[in-house]
């Protein structure tokens, strides 16, 4: 069985060509070290040693100037390669955890802090760019110079060539021994970096809450508790860069010093070797070592590779078994000029009409507009789902609904309404068994088709930063004119509110709503669905909590969005749903019947007894 490739070597895979460039870039570069080199040894020979006029040299110098140029030239290239990289690997990372973030969004919410997601998405992907934008350059030269170099030196003098053999691998052991006392390090830093901003973004959500319960002051010791944990984090990071620098500039002293001192036993104690290439060795030797030394550095020193590999678990963590597919949607497979990638085969794939089907007859509804004519048949076959593996389970349930059909979900809490209705409106995937559209099964490639025929209104919608206007046309999906948003405010309710505005439509309301009512909340969602004109519309009981006035105006504007579209509740207040034309009961994750209401409370105890307890608090 293969071993599964780590998310760093998948997205080095996808930019082959940049790294093969790399290299043959790379190699062009030693050869350009040792032409300086050798020119510049040779210049000192012939001025200082065999005082030759400054005159004859000029064609000499001339030509180290160039090839010094060319160096220059091919260090900005590897840099420009390595930072194109960077952005390039960064852009495929985003791109993937935002499209598992939207993929499953229910799923991702439940999983972990959304402050959490966030650092991961921001500071980790923004540490892989050391890995791709300085480490790779300088391995890949570490790789391909030293080799060059060592060449010329034992072509030269093969005593200090083997020197250098002996000593050179001081520096990768050295490498590896610190890379394994700093492994856990890195992900301990964006584990406390996840911990902190998941904490940083709740506290704040919620600080009206903690203020009321007294729980502020609680609460700043946990902020204050997490940063503290992850500035030391951070500064066990760095402290270990600051020993890994001084240590590999102690061993490169060192084992340049050796060769100086065989150098000048063998040219001034012994007089077996000539200046010129003594003083060729020497000037190759730091470049050599140097070369190790830079890729050590960049290995550990500062936002690298080490702290890259940290941040790039936490982001294949965050993508799980899914890595794979998502970076492949992502962006290029190489990332060079021309090339298609599937990403965009997918964006055209999508944009494409295609055949309609269904194993029923049915046309498909997954893939045009114009294919939706009418409310779906919509169909749960033997569907469950588990939260986690102790978590709560909805057993496998077989449920259809016809076209423009009613159903409503009810039980009591905790009985699993509301993932009955995930499952029914495409945000959940079934653990078990399918989901039918129309006798298509509901699969991933058919969401953004889906969900363009689906309004959800939930009991708290969610309204942006912006005006009114802009907060009903989000709901089109689409670019429309003022006036269809002026008739769908109309059809919700909503146009007396916002004729008493100063500013009308144009009027800017807080993110999250701020300034407006539960009911103005409410009323917006609908505008949205009339705006969308949707096939099916889903309703998590939006009028609970509402006063008469303004639930007896959000169940107007619902019964007309109804008519022409399937229409699925769920139901806390009995009395809104006995015209439903099928009501399902659930308890405890178990489907225990559904039928018409008359049935039900002559059939099923459970649901005769909730009516009736409903019926007596009304009473009361």
């Amino acid at each position: 069985m293969s071993r599964k490739k780590s998310l760093l070597s998948r997205l080095l895979t996808r930019q082959r060509r940049r790294l093969l460039l790399m290299a043959a870039i790379s190699l062009a570069l030693g050869a350009a070290i040792a032409g300086q080199a050798g020119l510049l040894a040779e210049a000192v020979q012939r001025i200082f040693v065999e005082n030759a006029p400054f005159h004859s040299i000029i064609g000499l110098l001339g030509a180290l100037l160039a090839v010094m140029a060319a160096r220059a030239l091919l260090l900005y290239g590897n840099g420009t390669l390595g930072l194109r990289m960077a952005v390039d690997a960064k852009t495929a990372m985003r791109s993937a955890l935002l499209r598992k973030l939207s993929r499953d969004p229910l799923a991702s919410a439940l999983a972990g802090q959304t402050g959490g997601k966030v650092s991961v998405a921001l500071d980790a992907v923004d540490e892989a760019d050391g890995y791709f934008s300085q480490y790779m350059p300088r391995m890949m030269e570490a790789v391909v110079i030293p080799a060059i170099l060592l060449t010329v030196v034992f072509i030269q003098h093969s005593h200090s060539g083997f020197i250098m053999l002996a000593t050179a691998p001081f520096i990768p052991l050295f490498m590896i021994l610190v890379g394994l006392k700093t492994k856990t390090k890195s992900e301990e830093k964006f584990a406390q970096l996840a911990e902190f901003s998941g904490t940083f973004l709740d506290s704040l959500q919620g600080l009206v809450s903690l203020k009321l319960f007294g729980r502020a002051k609680h609460q700043r010791q946990q902020i204050e508790a997490s940063s503290l944990g992850y500035r030391d984090a951070t500064m066990g990071i760095l402290r270990i860069a600051f020993t890994n620098t001084f240590m590999l500039e102690l061993i490169v002293m060192l084992s340049i010093g050796v060769v100086a001192l065989e150098l000048a036993l063998q040219l001034l104690v012994f007089k077996t070797m000539e200046f010129h290439t003594a003083f060729l060795v020497l000037l190759l030797v730091p470049e050599f070592y140097n070369l190790l030394k830079n890729m050590g550095i960049a290995f550990h020193g500062g936002r690298t590779s080490m702290g890259a590999m940290g941040a790039a678990r936490k982001v294949e963590e965050l993508l799980g078994e899914d890595a794979d597919g998502l970076l492949g949607d992502a962006g290029a497979t190489a990332g060079m000029p021309g090339e298609r990638d599937s990403y965009t085969d997918a964006r055209e794939k999508e944009n494409m009409p295609e055949e309609a089907y269904g194993a029923d007859g049915n046309s498909a509804l997954m893939n045009s507009d114009n294919l939706i004519l009418m409310p779906p048949t919509i169909e749960l076959r033997n569907a469950g789902f588990r939260y986690s593996r102790e978590g709560f389970q909805l057993n496998p349930l077989t449920l259809r609904l016809a076209p423009g059909e009613q159903l409503a979900i009810v039980g009591k809490s905790g009985s699993g309404k509301t993932t009955l209705l995930h499952l029914l409106a495409g945000l959940l995937k079934p653990a078990e068994g399918e989901v039918l559209i129309n006798g298509v099964t509901l699969t991933e490639s058919h969401e953004a088709s889906w969900f363009r025929h689906v309004s959800y209104i939930t009991q708290h919608p969610y309204i942006f930063a912006g005006t009114f206007a802009d907060n009903i046309a989000i709901g089109a999906g689409r670019d429309v004119s003022r006036d269809e948003i002026e008739r769908a405010a109309k059809a919700a309710g909503l146009d007396l509110l916002a004729a008493e505005l100063e500013q009308g439509y144009d009027t800017v309301v807080g993110e999250g709503g701020r300034g407006l009512s539960g009911g103005e909340r409410q009323r917006l969602a609908l505008a949205r669905a009339f705006l969308k004109g949707p096939a099916v519309i889903l309703f998590d009981e939006p009028t609970v909590g509402l006063d008469l006035v303004t639930e007896r105006v959000l169940q107007r504007s619902i019964a007309e969005l109804a008519k022409k579209a399937t229409m699925i509740t769920v139901a806390h207040r009995l009395y809104t749903i006995t015209q439903a034309d099928v009501i399902a009961v659930l308890d405890n994750g178990v489907l225990l019947g559904a039928g018409r209401h008359e049935e039900l409370v002559a059939q099923l105890p459970l649901y005769a007894e909730m009516v009736e307890m409903q019926r007596r608090g009304g009473l009361s």
